[in-house]
């Protein structure tokens, strides 16, 4: 970095700052350094940089499927946020189980890294209360699901989100009754609760199918399994099927279309079907599949910042929400073919 330095006649210190934070250092500096880097190829060991830090410029991402759209989108977000403000991220997959997220956190606790964003798989008491420990000294921020009432949290609005595609199906002539996502996080939990509500408010009666109980991360073939078991046993006790979320939809999608029933809004078909989440995949199932859109990108941007919040109390933000600990993204009725 001297050499450097020296190439592009700046001090040490300064260019030092510059990969600290490119935003920390004048424009005309900047881009000067920039230049440097095209014209020399020099780059700095990030990694070796940070443990020379008493607190590193790492963020560790933990996500309990590293294959989920979802969390795909999630973690483009915050690692383009984290690059800008001068972090460098490291991603973990807990692969739906509580040891393995307890080991990643435990690995980026002996990183020294400045701090954490985990999508949390839920666990016995014993493993929460690992992790509310290990909270006391990483700070870390959970996202998509709540950990408990009190650590810092980004998530959709469950409650807004879930009513909202109820109340529509609601206005469809029949009342929709809920095919359940398998019990991994607390989403399952507040989204089927949403729908009782919205229904009760309506001065209609919910219909929760009775599934199997499952902690499973294989949505779709759990789904798939349960539906096919539902249309062995009679049908669906009415028209209208609303899903946990999406990837849930996809598994009723495949058993319905495959048992010869038709999907859709027209009079001669079977069965309207909607899910939660628009996954990318959600426009291409058949039919297109109706649901709600969660802000993903949003999401991403106030978790890392909210993060950020905690690292530098100092640092400004221009957006309210991020004055609290537990910040809830509203979602978007996407109305497509399926119902």
């Amino acid at each position: 970095m001297e050499e450097f330095a020296a190439a592009v006649g700046l001090s040490r210190p300064t260019v030092s700052k510059y990969f600290q934070n490119p935003n920390s250092v004048r424009v005309k500096v900047r881009e000067r350094i920039e230049v440097g880097l095209t014209e020399t190829g020099f780059r700095p060991n990030l990694f070796a940089v940070n443990l020379n830090r008493r607190r590193t410029k790492i963020i560790g991402l933990i996500f309990p499927n590293s294959l989920d759209p979802f969390y795909t989108g999630l973690r483009r977000r915050i690692e383009a946020e984290a690059t800008q403000a001068g972090y460098m991220p490291f991603v973990f997959s807990s692969d739906g189980k509580a040891e393995l997220e307890a080991e990643a956190i435990e690995t980026l606790t002996s990183l020294n890294v400045a701090g954490i964003i985990m999508a949390p798989v839920g666990g016995n008491a014993k493993h929460r209360a690992k992790v509310k420990a290990l909270a006391r000294s990483n700070p870390i921020v959970f996202i998509d699901a709540p950990f408990d009432d009190e650590q810092p949290f980004v998530g959709t609005n469950n409650a807004q989100s879930m009513s909202l595609i109820t109340d529509y199906l609601t206005r469809l002539g029949d009342r929709p009754c809920y095919f359940d996502m398998p019990w991994v996080n607390s989403n399952a939990h507040d989204r089927r609760n949403a729908y009782i509500a919205t229904m009760e408010r309506r001065g209609l009666e919910p219909i929760v199918l009775e599934l199997e109980r499952s902690d499973s991360w294989d949505f779709e073939r759990y789904a798939f399994e349960q539906a096919n078991r539902i249309l062995r046993n009679g049908g669906f006790p009415t028209g209208i099927v609303v899903c946990g979320n999406d990837r849930v939809a996809f598994g009723v999608l495949a058993a319905v279309n495959q048992a010869g029933l038709k999907i859709g809004l027209g009079p001669d078909c079977d069965l309207r079907i909607a899910g939660h989440d628009n996954q990318p995949l959600s426009e291409y199932t058949w039919p297109p599949l109706t649901t709600v859109s969660q802000n993903t990108a949003e999401m991403g941007r106030l978790a890392i910042n909210l993060l950020l919040s905690k690292l530098d109390p100092g640092r400004v933000f221009d957006d309210p929400r991020l004055s609290g600990d537990q910040v809830l993204v509203n979602a978007e009725l996407v109305l497509r073919a399926s119902a």
